[in-house]
Order: structure tokens, then sequence, then C-alpha cells
């Protein structure tokens, strides 16, 4: 069986897949699948990272293409109906950073609280050891907000409790044993909204979250609240958010993940483009006011970043990849 893997790897994670997958034919792009022009016609496997956009064309130039091994949990970067269209399964890592994220979400919260990178920043770039300008707030007796109480939002929520904060949550699957086990209550999502200091979103992105945190969404929070995103940048409308932080609704946020941050990355492609598409633009313009503006963190959807957690990435890819080859696929989100 051939595996063609795309960008999105480093040096260490090549080397692992290499071991791993000796007993069958593998290559590596450094490029992501729809910035390659690689074609194969004996490729059945492509393993693709979520900086990869795979959709018609790119399943063209693989036409023996029968699995996808998304190296994410998410995998909206994925044309699914296409691929189910053409039998091609699609196979994800549905747990690998439970802990990972949730911890960098708080990492990014008390950067926020305890106005952690503007304290650095002035003694590094003045040698000023003043605290004026510095007073933070507690998360103790807090109110926090999380949307999505599955792997990730459960980690956080035990983050939370550990700080002393209240917990709302909200999820269309709410689960009453984990809410009594850890002491939380599930909450409409506009009694959520109405009531958080913190706003944490851990939802998985789709049509039907596609700007779940839009005007209306805005409008029903605590004046002064805090948002933080570590799960997708669609999740949150762009605009709204801008006119949110411009009103003082949102105090500050917190952003691993971007809408369009694909734009943001490859700005100079996108700036380039013969007929650039104008709501794209406008999110990525409103973009650059995230990134410039004080009251905003922003890190490049990072959250996942560490040796553990993508060391277990690697291992369920390899662990889907072999499962397809035996003929019992595991982690299948799509496909025939």
């Amino acid at each position: 069986m051939k595996i063609a893997i795309f960008g999105g790897y480093k040096n260490w994670e090549k080397e692992y897949l290499v071991s791993e997958l000796s007993k069958y034919e593998a290559i590596f792009d450094d490029l992501t699948i729809d910035k390659s022009i690689l074609s194969d016609g004996k490729v059945e496997v492509v393993s693709i990272f979520v900086d990869s956009v795979l959709g018609a064309k790119e399943m063209d130039r693989f036409p023996k293409l029968r699995l996808i091994a998304a190296r994410s949990t998410g995998f909206d970067n994925i044309d699914m109906v296409e691929a189910t269209k053409r039998g091609i399964k699609v196979a994800n890592v549905p747990t690998y950073g439970e802990n990972t994220v949730a911890e960098y979400g708080f990492a990014l919260l008390l950067t926020l609280s305890r106005k952690i990178y503007d304290t650095v920043h002035r003694v590094r770039e003045s040698g000023s050891f003043s605290q004026d300008g510095f007073e933070g707030y507690d998360l103790m007796g807090k109110t926090i907000g999380v949307v999505g109480s599955g792997h990730i939002g459960e980690h956080s929520i035990r983050i939370a409790k550990g700080f002393g904060m209240n917990v709302l949550a909200f999820d269309v699957k709410q689960n009453m044993e984990l809410a009594a086990e850890l002491g939380f209550r599930y909450a409409t999502m506009d009694e959520l909204l109405s009531q958080s200091n913190i706003v944490t979103l851990h939802a998985p992105y789709n049509s039907h979250t596609h700007h779940m945190l839009g005007k209306d969404a805005f409008a029903k929070m605590k004046r002064g609240m805090i948002l933080v995103n570590t799960a997708r940048g669609g999740l949150v409308d762009t605009d709204a958010l801008v006119h949110a932080l411009h009103e003082g609704i949102v105090a500050g946020a917190a952003l691993d993940v971007l809408e369009g941050e694909g734009d943001v990355k490859d700005e100079f492609s996108f700036m380039g483009g013969e007929t650039p598409d104008m709501g794209r633009m406008k999110t990525l313009l409103e973009n650059r006011y995230l990134i410039d503006n004080p009251n905003v963190i922003l890190t490049p959807h990072n959250a996942f970043n560490t040796r553990e957690a993508i060391t277990r990435i690697l291992a369920v890819t390899v662990e889907n990849i072999n499962a397809f080859a035996g003929g019992t696929p595991t982690n299948v989100v799509s496909g025939s």
C-alpha cells in the first residue's frame, strides 16, 4: 500500500512515521496538499494536518485514494461530501490533546487576567519594574461558561474547578453524571452568555456551529467578559467580535484560532490574487485589527503543540492506517 504524507510535520515526526510505517511505501511532501503538485496513481492513503485543504481537485490527483488519515481531531478542512461520494473513508484522531488544549486555554486566560504579556514586555523593553497599570483580577469565584463539554471541555472544567471557579456548561449532549461528579451545571446558551465572566469554546466546527457567536450572542453577554477560543475560528463571527470589543462588551479575547486564518498566514498570496473575495478581504482586515488590539492575545493555532500530544496524534494516525490496511478501519468519521 502506498501512502502520501503532506506538510505540517517536523523532522522528528517524519522519522517517527518512517519507522512506524516501514512496511508500506510512504512518500513525504513538506507542502500542504493544496499547495503541492504531487499526484500519484498508486497512492491509496493520504495523511494531512489541519493546515491542508483537501477537496475534489486534490482527490483527483490520487485516483486510487481510499483513505484520508487526518492528523487532527477536526476535519472541517476536508470536503466530506466529496469523500463520501467517492467512497473514500476519512479517519481522524478523536482524542489526543484533551489536557493539552485545555491547559493552553487557561494559559491564554491567565495571560489576559494578569496582564502577563504586557508585564514581560515592559520589563524586557524598558527595564522598568513599575507595577502601574498591571492590576489584574482573580479567577476564583468567577463564572466560566464552557461551550462544549466533550473531552477538552471536561478538562477545562476540571481546571476551572481547581481555580475555585463557578462553571456553567452548554452542550447538545448533556453528561449529567459528569456534571454531578465535577460540580457544574448545564445551562441554556442564553443563560451561559448572560451569566459568565469568561466564555471558553470547545465545540466542533460545522454548519450548525458556524458563527455560533454572532452579534445576537455578543449582545446577550455580560459586559466586560473575556472570550477564549482554542477550538475553531469559524465559531466566532469576526465582525461581531470586533464590534463587541469596540463597544466594551468583550473586555478581552484570548484566541488561538481565527476565522480565515489561512489568509492571514498566506496574506501575500491572497492579496495578490486576481479577484480577491471581498468577504474574505473584510475578515482579513478585521483579523489585522485583532492582531493589533492590546486587549487581544493571539497565538498561531498552537494549543496542540506539545511533544506528548503530537506523539499521541502520530500513534493514532499509524493505528488508523494499520487498521484500514487490515480491513477493520478505526476512527472513521465519513466515507462509505
